[in-house]
């Protein structure tokens, strides 16, 4: 194999019954630990665990409820299987359990903005991904506008890391996702996917999230349930630009098409 590095490829496992994609097919103990099973074994290097749907107009979850989502699944995850788990949140309690349980990451699509969260988490070793969004979730895709899309999300991605440094939580444990479709037209997703590389200025990795997005559907016409060659187009042109981990439902396919671009990037294969 050539010496380029692969892009890692992290499998979503929505717990929940409300999720865009896939809401209620994995809400099940059972039905969950199958599904991440079925991925690992199809190569994925995280499981994305996540209790509350961030789907634009979602309602949101109590702390308790979200736990009692998510904790089952990361102690059986934890217990059979060798996984690195990432932990989907945006509360500090949920965190706080999560970390108990020993999660490698924990993937806040609030950046650590919620009351303790900086202090929790300089407090542990996990890693932590810092996402943009503008507005919550309810509201977000009502007329988002920015002057520059690239260069806002930019700017606000660059005062977490520093909120981030001064609590204590070294840069090395940051990566950094621009957060499509959250607080987004489609037109600014595609210049933030286009422009992607204005990112790798703040020197951390970049964890990418398109798969099966509307931003695919408004471009090819296609429903939710048969975005799988927008979505591997969407993550090949982002691991090309220098994504770090590619976040995904379609692990299998992702990962071939990783491995393409891996052996393009080094221009052999051997």
């Amino acid at each position: 194999m050539s010496t380029a590095v692969l892009p890692q490829v992290m499998g979503i496992l929505n717990v929940t019954p409300d999720s865009f994609s896939d809401g209620g097919r994995f809400n099940h103990l059972d039905q969950a630990l199958r599904q991440a099973e079925q991925m690992i074994a199809n190569g994925a290097s995280y499981i994305d665990v996540g209790g509350e749907s961030t789907r634009p107009g979602a309602d949101s979850v109590g702390v308790q409820e979200e736990i009692d989502r998510v904790i089952p699944v990361i102690e059986k995850l934890r217990a059979e299987t060798n996984v690195a788990i990432s932990l989907d949140t945006c509360k500090t309690a949920v965190m706080a359990e999560g970390l108990k349980q020993g999660v490698a990451m924990i993937n806040d699509i609030r950046a650590l903005r919620d009351n303790g969260a900086l202090a929790l988490l300089a407090q542990h070793d996990a890693d932590v991904c810092l996402m943009h969004m503008q507005g919550e979730p309810r509201t977000m895709q009502h007329e988002p506008r920015y002057d520059d899309v690239v260069v806002e999300v930019k700017a606000f991605l660059q005062d977490r890391i520093r909120a981030c440094e001064q609590a204590g939580i070294h840069k090395e444990r940051l990566f950094l996702d621009p957060g499509f479709g959250f607080g987004k037209s489609v037109r600014h997703n595609y210049q933030l996917l286009q422009r992607m590389q204005a990112f790798h200025e703040l020197q951390l990795p970049l964890l990418i999230g398109v798969s099966r997005k509307s931003m695919l559907g408004h471009v090819t016409g296609r429903d939710v349930t048969d975005r799988l060659p927008a979505s591997l187009a969407a993550a090949t042109i982002a691991a090309m630009k220098g994504a770090r981990i590619i976040r995904v439902h379609d692990v299998r396919e992702t990962v071939d098409a990783m491995k393409i671009v891996a052996a393009t990037l080094a221009g052999d294969f051997s």
